[in-house]
């Protein structure tokens, strides 16, 4: 293939940023608008016209998908011996080949799942933690060392970036090091390990560096805005005083922060390379005008200027629905999902995208119940899940010595009690949080069973779940996707359905910082682009039936609903920016809990809810008989804590431990 040929069907801007074949190069490529076709073409370009042997080349991106996908476009444009590879995979490989210089011996082993060196590490500290604990302190330590964090400043580094996590600071901070000793008894390395040593021994060792650079002389990275401080220290030991990389990305989709991600990096390329050599990607081939004017909307006050124009032929608008509660949202969604499927739509060409995972029960019983077969992507069907077998199981032995003398709501929350739920707030960390919200739909729908026939007993919940359970778990070749919005990222669907649009769960409620609440909206923003033609928007006024109907629209909404769509009035006092006056207060009430909760040794939610200290910073409470009126704030409760929230909310410094309050 001729040089040349390789810029053909390419459009102006793709082509403009396939010529730049030297560096720096920062590609700024909205969604659907051919970042694979563009860098793989640059990198085949600079090959074939002889600026750049295929041997020097590195491109760099997160998956082994992604990376197989790059190897092979390149080998069918004619650059197949150019390496793509992930960051790990390629610090693995040149790890293994410098070990006897840079380890003075073999290459140890790679620990593939680090969570049992995380419980071991965790015993030695006495924390009693379950699976979904476990995985929750293993994404921490995880995301310490993504972030550069040490045992030492580990606490401040969470506290700026107003983290919050499932355990306090300071025992995650212990927990580093017991993990570090872990690891050396075991004799092996993480992942991380591999970016760090591999970093470091091209800053110790002259010869190790040389070689490295004069073997890769020339890189690429995808998907640049999910770049964590590890990986850049990594890239930057490759590169060392040259400037012969190009990046690609898009800020507008970076919502893996929770993970070390930060889009930083790529928003300050020029700043770092004044001469880079910068193209914007905007003409999205992937959606309708329609929805493409909808996701623009959507991020039209982010700081990067990365407006979408749309390629393709007009398509019908993203419908907006509001529901009275959450089975009538989802009966709706899966009737329209069977009259796509009548009129000739493949069920793998539709989803319905949700922000969590404990979302989708209501979705698959919709669904089943329409006979519209369906899949689940990036989590297990919701009988599946480890915590509901286990509350199965429970229930249906509570169920046979029942008396029947309390009522089911207060039955089921009680039996759940012995798997450690709550009825507060959510507790820190994804996989506990994910269980617990799992765990509460079950208490959710026996308040379901209860409201509409009050003689409903344990024996009748189990039956019913074991009813939905049979119909849920139907085989299927092929169905209509179910799946969060995070783990649709990089995909597409013809017709997308995004559903549970509520403030509070997205932006979901613990999203308080101006940066969390940023990529929430950029969350919502993926959601709208995986569309291709037909897009609907919908959210519940209520959970179940008959309940009245106090959820909200998603505030990201404001403003671009249709006009004749009511616009219900904002909670009282609830403000969107933490700069606000209650937002700041929250956040002292929230710094007070996490002492509170650190000096008994007990969850921060054990103290006060989220939702209590938001109801306590709209009202600033400036006596006993005003705290009472507070949701949430029982009589004990006022008697422990009550001093010290009158403290907090008058701006004085509260005494940490409890005690009465004072007299009104």
């Amino acid at each position: 293939m001729d040089a040349t040929a390789v810029l053909a069907g390419l459009d102006p801007e793709q082509r403009a940023a396939a010529e730049a074949v030297r560096g720096p190069v920062c590609i700024l490529a909205g969604a659907g608008t051919g970042k694979t076709r563009a860098i793989t073409h640059r990198i085949a370009y600079a090959v074939r016209s002889g600026a750049v042997p295929a041997g020097q080349v590195l491109a760099v991106t997160f998956t082994a998908r992604a990376a197989g996908e790059l190897r092979g476009r390149l080998r069918r444009l004619g650059a197949d011996g150019v390496q793509a590879r992930t960051f790990h995979a390629a610090a693995l490989r040149q790890l293994r080949y410098f070990a006897p210089r840079v380890l003075g011996g073999g290459m140890p082993d790679v620990v593939d799942n680090p969570l049992r060196l995380v419980g071991s590490a965790a015993n030695r500290l006495g924390l009693q933690a379950d699976r979904a604990e476990l995985r929750d302190l293993a994404a921490e330590v995880d995301w310490a060392r993504s972030v550069l964090a040490t045992a030492e400043t580990y606490p401040a580094m969470v506290a700026a970036a107003g983290r919050q996590p499932p355990q306090p600071a300071e025992t995650i901070a212990r927990l580093l090091g017991e993990y570090e000793q872990a690891k050396r008894r075991a004799g092996g390395l993480d992942f991380a390990d591999l970016l760090l040593i591999m970093s470091a021994a091209m800053a110790e060792y002259r010869d190790v560096a040389e070689e490295v650079r004069a073997r890769y002389r020339h890189f690429v990275v995808d998907e640049y805005q999910d770049v964590s401080p590890l990986q850049q220290r990594l890239l930057d030991a490759w590169l060392g005083d040259r400037d012969d990389l190009c990046v690609v990305g898009d800020p507008n989709q970076t919502i893996y922060s929770f993970a070390g991600a930060t889009p930083e990096h790529l928003l300050h390329f020029r700043r770092r390379f004044p001469h880079a050599v910068t193209v914007k990607l905007q003409r999205d081939y992937r959606s309708t005008p329609q929805v493409v004017a909808l996701a623009n909307r959507i991020v039209a006050d982010s700081p990067v200027r990365l407006r979408l124009v749309g390629q393709r032929a007009p398509g019908p608008e993203p419908s907006f629905t509001a529901h009275d509660d959450e089975p009538a949202e989802a009966a709706d969604v899966a009737q329209r999902c069977r009259t796509l499927l009548g009129r000739g739509t493949a069920a793998s060409e539709i989803a319905i995208l949700y922000r969590v995972n404990a979302q989708s029960e209501v979705y698959e019983q919709a669904l089943a119940d329409a006979r519209v077969p369906y899949v689940l992507r990036g989590g297990e069907r919701f009988f599946d899940r480890p915590e509901i077998r286990q509350a199965r199981l429970l229930l249906r032995g509570a169920a046979h010595g029942e008396d029947g003398a309390e009522k089911l709501p207060d039955a089921v929350r009680a039996v759940l009690s012995e798997l450690n739920w709550h009825p507060e707030s959510p507790p820190a960390g994804g996989a506990a949080r994910e269980r617990w919200e799992s765990l509460t739909a079950l208490v959710a729908l026996a308040e379901d069973l209860s409201a509409a026939a009050p003689q409903t007993s344990l024996a009748g919940l189990v039956a019913e779940l074991d009813a939905r359970a049979v119909a849920q778990h139907a085989p299927t070749v092929q169905g209509v996707t179910l799946a969060s919005l995070h783990s649709a990222k990089g995909l597409e669907w013809d017709a997308v359905f995004l559903v549970g649009l509520t403030d509070t769960m997205l932006p979901i409620q613990h999203a308080v910082t101006a940066a969390q609440l940023d990529e929430e909206k950029r969350l919502l923003y993926v959601g709208i682009t995986r569309a291709r033609e037909r897009l609907a928007l919908s959210w519940a006024g209520a959970r179940a039936p008959g309940q009245r109907r106090t959820r909200r629209p998603s505030r990201f909404l404001d403003g671009i609903r249709p006009a004749d769509e009511p616009q219900p009035s904002p909670p009282r006092r609830r403000k969107d920016k933490p700069e606000a006056a209650d937002a700041e207060l929250f956040g002292r009430l929230r710094a007070w809990r996490r002492a509170e909760a650190d000096a008994q040794h007990v969850p921060p939610f054990v103290i006060f809810s989220d939702a209590t200290l938001v109801g306590i910073a709209d009202s600033r409470p400036a006596s006993v008989a005003a705290l009472a009126a507070v949701k949430g704030v029982g009589a004990v409760k006022r008697e422990r804590y009550g001093a010290a929230v009158l403290a907090v909310v008058a701006g004085q410094e509260p005494v940490v431990g409890g005690g009465p309050a004072p007299a009104t």
